[in-house]
């Protein structure tokens, strides 16, 4: 070959080694096709485990059928020969008889059935059900069920540990151990269950010893599953069902739900799992890892049940436990069993209390800071007490709001003559823009700001909102009654009228005496702001309407929120009218009007925001006159 043909040949390579360069993958393709990998290799793998469970389950099936067909057939040798090849190792502990046992401490109290070493009842001794006297249940056996699936020598044989008999090999009042025994003598699982004192935390330790050769070696990891049917703990069912949920925490990540108004099956596999949450208006019941659970097939359900009266809704879990193929080794978790209560649940430091409620992002600050240091406090006292104190606390601290937002209405109300006498001078069918220049050099000589008035009461919306989210998730409330109401952190009901068209829809079947003295009181509040400001009445006529409006709104969403939040509303109305008629006491009309007269003839100051509005009303007269 010669060198020109040499030539033509390494030009060729380079142009062919630079068009490979240039259309290569990025670096952000080759993540984005590691992942899409990874994530096929996890979906294979989910199915390839959800394949042999069905296996399993149909090899059981048949198994017990076959067993039932043939019963009368087969001698007892053969019997015990069929039952052995379906149960292996695990034939020693495949029949037996069910047992309960107890743990407990001041707080709960967990029945643990040795079918399946699960917990198949919590009692929670310092609470009752709405019109019950005993201890409130958070789930019994029926509701529940708990199991860690095997998958043993070759993967056809996954074996559920709800379906064999453990043996009790050691019991105490706080701690229990339970054995599931196999065929060899030196291999077992124990589960071990304990309880601190004065503690809603349930500890679990599941040991694995001399199973290495029974579970298969191509896993790495087990399934743990927990379902639940949540029962209705309180006096309505229809707000349980509208918060009960699925809450998360991945360890990289903040704590995460399920939207409570959705059937929804989510795969949490973004991260290892920390702990998962089957939450309930008040009461939660939570799996909590010391390490983590594996996010390989983890999962969580959440499905609605609409026309069930006593279940709120069903919830299910599924949990990848590491398994490392060891001679003797053990994964411990924790069950935290009891109440929504913010300072218990912060006191674990795994961001539990973010399952409460207490408001978005700075709004959170006024709970965490002021309201709920106040109910703690105060738990000794009735609660419509403490939400009157509370109540008394916020109008303290927003006193000087207050003040200076009667102060704007007061001074735009002595200046009413000269607004009128502007209305008047530029007639019905002025220029709306010339006419607003007027009345902004009006108030620039006079000294007076038209919207101070309206930042104080957006700084009120805040303090508003905070207690919106968390008054009616407040355990503190919870069954505790005040006047008419018998608990404070559900609606009052003094008249029940029924089913009605509409009405139902918009408002209820009921009506709430706190809210509709929240409602009157805020329609008088409004009317007396309204003559307080009578020149918006003109200006904005539109306003008018809005504002005796949206109590109308305000009224049919109260009518099924929580009394206590109605009862905090209706008081922080009367407070402001004993306030606004101190204030017109001490601050006059005469006095306000001697003020202005004194300031419209000093040379007028232009505020930077007063100069901003005025610059807006020009430029926008300008463009206009371009017009």
């Amino acid at each position: 070959m010669d060198r020109n043909s040499l030539i033509g040949l390494g030009i060729i390579a380079l142009i062919l080694g630079v068009w490979l360069w240039f259309s290569g993958p990025t670096k952000e393709q080759i993540a984005r096709n590691k992942f899409v990998r990874d994530s096929i290799e996890t979906v294979k793998k989910q199915e390839e485990l959800k394949e042999a469970q069905r296996i399993a389950e149909s090899v059981k099936k048949t198994a017990d059928t076959s067993t039932k067909i043939v019963s009368a057939q087969l001698s007892d040798s053969a019997k015990t020969a069929l039952f052995n090849d379906t149960y292996r190792d695990f034939a020693v502990s495949a029949t037996g008889k069910e047992e309960i046992y107890t743990i407990e401490n001041e707080l709960v109290k967990a029945s643990v059935l040795n079918k399946g070493a699960q917990i198949i009842k919590v009692e929670l001794k310092k609470y009752s059900r709405a019109g019950k006297k005993e201890p409130l249940v958070l789930f019994d056996r029926d509701s529940t069920n708990f199991s860690l699936k095997l998958n043993t020598y070759d993967r056809s044989r996954i074996f559920s540990t709800d379906s064999f008999y453990f043996k009790s090999v050691s019991q105490t009042a706080d701690k229990i151990t339970l054995r599931l025994e196999t065929a060899k003598k030196d291999s077992y699982v124990d589960y071990i269950y304990s309880i601190k004192p004065n503690d809603y935390m349930v500890n679990c330790e599941i040991k694995f010893v001399g199973m290495q050769n029974i579970i298969t070696q191509t896993e790495d990891q087990l399934q743990l599953q927990w379902r639940m049917n949540l029962p209705s703990q309180e006096k309505y069912i229809v707000k349980e069902k509208e918060v009960a949920t699925i809450h998360y925490k991945q360890v990289l990540n903040d704590p995460d739900n399920i939207n409570p108004f959705k059937d929804e099956e989510l795969s949490i596999n973004e991260a290892d799992i920390k702990w998962v949450s089957f939450k309930q208006q008040f009461f939660n019941s939570t799996i909590i890892a010391d390490n983590s659970f594996m996010k390989a097939g983890s999962l969580v359900k959440l499905g609605q049940r609409e026309k069930s009266p006593d279940v709120v809704k069903s919830v299910f879990a599924e949990l990848g436990v590491p398994y490392g193929h060891n001679a003797s080794e053990k994964f411990s978790f924790q069950f935290y069993f009891g109440p929504n209560d913010y300072n218990i649940l912060k006191k674990y430091d795994l961001e539990l209390e973010k399952l409460i409620p207490t408001g978005w992002s700075v709004f959170s600050y006024l709970n965490k800071w002021l309201v709920i240091p106040i109910f703690d406090a105060l738990s000794s006292m009735n609660m419509g007490i403490v939400i009157l104190i509370l109540t008394l606390i916020i109008k303290v601290l927003l006193l000087p709001i207050a003040y200076k937002t009667y102060l704007s209405g007061a001074r735009m109300r002595v200046l009413k003559p000269e607004l009128d006498a502007i209305n008047a001078k530029m007639g019905a069918n002025a220029d709306p823009m010339k006419k607003q220049q007027e009345q902004m050099a009006l108030y620039r000589k006079a000294g007076v700001n038209p919207l101070s008035g309206c930042l104080p009461l957006l700084l009120q919306f805040p303090i508003l909102i905070a207690l919106f989210a968390y008054i009616p998730a407040a355990i503190e409330l919870r069954q505790k009654g005040f006047l008419w109401a018998d608990d404070l952190s559900t609606y009052d009901s003094i008249w029940t009228f029924g089913q009605v068209p509409f009405i139902n829809w918009a408002y209820g079947d009921h009506v709430s005496l706190f809210a509709l003295l929240m409602f009157v009181s805020t329609i008088i509040y409004t009317y007396m702001n309204q003559n307080m400001m009578p020149q918006q009445n003109t200006q904005m006529p539109g306003m008018k309407f809005m504002m005796y409006f949206m109590p109308v709104i305000f009224l049919a969403v109260m009518n099924k929120y929580a009394a206590g939040l109605s009862w905090y509303y209706f008081l922080a109305n009367m407070i402001t009218f004993l306030q606004n008629w101190i204030m017109k006491k001490v601050i006059s009309d005469e006095s306000l009007r001697s003020k202005i007269e004194e300031n419209m003839k000093k040379p007028a100051k232009v505020s930077t925001f007063q100069k901003l509005l005025e610059d807006m009303a020009r430029q926008r007269q300008q463009q206009i006159n371009k017009i």
